[in-house]
């Protein structure tokens, strides 16, 4: 299948989808394109798959009569989107032309601060 990445993307999210042809958005002179016109552009090219990190492209775009899917990662922090790789590439294997799938990710745990050293 032949996979578009967006620009909001991380370009290492290409090695994580063995067995599709990926391309990048910004490769093509894409990265200054609305949502609704990429969305053309990319299915125009022969995508059949948009992954975004852009969720509010599915409140902006219909994809009623669309032949791309759209696949949007809830997060585009490369550690998270490395150690979850098997989701993306679930997600884009699922995806039926028009269709719509959104990855949630586990959040990573919160970094704390040491405690200020108060015996001084």
């Amino acid at each position: 299948m032949r996979i578009l990445l967006d620009q909001s993307v991380p370009r290492a999210v290409g090695r994580l989808l063995a067995g599709h042809e990926v391309g990048w958005a910004a490769d093509r002179g894409w990265q200054e394109l609305l949502n609704g016109e990429l969305l053309k552009v990319a299915e125009e090219a022969g995508f059949a798959a948009l992954v975004t990190a852009d969720q509010s492209i599915r409140y902006q775009q219909n994809l009623d009569g669309r032949q791309l899917a759209l696949v949007v990662l809830t997060t585009n922090n490369w550690r998270v989107l490395r150690e979850n790789s098997g989701l993306i590439a679930d997600a884009v294997n699922r995806v039926q032309p028009g269709s719509y799938e959104e990855v949630e990710f586990p959040r990573p745990p919160l970094r704390r601060r040491p405690a200020p050293d108060r015996t001084s």
